[in-house]
């Protein structure tokens, strides 16, 4: 066994110690007084410690160890403008991440998921090909999909959530409409629909109740519904928080403005049905030409073409 051979294993070895000692090290425990400080700086780790104390088992294991290693991984990926930082905590919050620390553990996963395939990549490189310029290429590209890889993940549930929120939001609308007209007031209403709708749509229930909550601790409801439209991405939900927002400032009609934003939602989501229904058409084009109309010729034409052979053979 020659060095070429040998350098692989010995590349995963150290990786290998290295994460190791590095597992080792960060799941310590922390101290009381660390803990005690982290509540007071947010006031949602509260809950989580009581759950915590409840459960022995959440105080360790892997997410202790990655909570307490993002924020040493997420330096070296770190955005260095304030723009860049608040572009990508609104890209995190789209795909439904609204946690203070959501930043750090995606960089932290990005640099994770940027090491594995520089190691896989380098591995199978230098293993197939050695230290030539194929080798190399393979490591490039290991880490190029290593590192864009949770991008294309993140995109991927960005455009999901955003979508279920979209088809959820009209009958959304409709309850909120009867709570409203029912007397009650918009806090209350969305606290409602936040409650019956939590199995069918429970992205958007999701965000009424942080909506609710955000509104008991005493921020503003104009900020709150800012926020809300911003916070989901999907550009029915930021209209209608618009529309919530003059209805509130001019002193109009909330269950009119609401009313009018559930009939146009509805009528949107009609014509996108249609839309794609239009659609079916052309993409089944490709499915009958390839699979369908290959397997109806060989029903068809194959006892002909064999009659025919077989005639053929005769008089020769």
């Amino acid at each position: 066994m020659n060095l070429i051979q040998i350098l692989p294993w010995a590349v995963f070895a150290g990786f290998a110690c290295g994460a190791w000692a590095l597992i080792n090290y960060l799941t310590n425990k922390n101290s009381r007084a660390d803990e005690r400080l982290d509540e007071l700086r947010n006031p949602l780790m509260r809950a989580r410690g009581k759950e915590a104390a409840a459960d022995p088992k959440a105080q360790s294991g892997v997410g202790t160890m990655m909570e307490k290693a993002a924020p040493a991984l997420s330096k070296a990926l770190q955005p260095k403008s304030e723009l860049e930082q608040s572009r990508l905590k609104v890209i995190l919050a789209n795909a439904g991440f609204n946690s203070p620390h959501a930043t750090e553990w995606y960089l932290a996963i990005k640099l994770a998921s940027l090491i594995g395939g520089l190691v896989l990549g380098s591995g199978y490189g230098l293993a197939a090909w050695g230290l030539t310029r194929n080798g190399i290429f393979a490591i490039v590209i290991g880490g190029g999909l290593g590192f864009y890889l949770p991008g294309f993940v993140l995109w991927f549930l960005k455009k999901g959530r955003q979508e279920k929120i979209f088809l959820s939001l009209p009958d959304a609308l409709d309850l909120l409409v009867v709570c409203v007209e029912s007397g009650l007031g918009l806090d209350a209403g969305m606290r409602r629909v936040s409650e019956e709708l939590i199995e069918t749509a429970p992205e958007l229930c999701g965000e009424f109740a942080l909506c609710n909550f955000q509104l008991q601790v005493g921020r503003q409801r104009r900020e709150v519904l800012h926020d809300l439209g911003v916070r989901s991405g999907v550009d029915d939900l930021r209209a209608l928080a618009a529309i919530l927002i003059q209805a509130d400032r001019f002193g109009s009609s909330i269950a009119l403005a609401l009313r009018v934003q559930s009939d146009t939602m509805r009528v949107k989501r009609s014509q996108l049905a249609e839309e794609r229904a239009q659609k079916t058409a052309v993409k089944l084009i490709f499915p009958l030409v390839l699979f369908i109309f290959p397997g109806i010729f060989v029903v068809l034409v194959g006892p002909a073409a064999i009659s025919m052979i077989n005639n053929l053979l005769t008089i020769h």
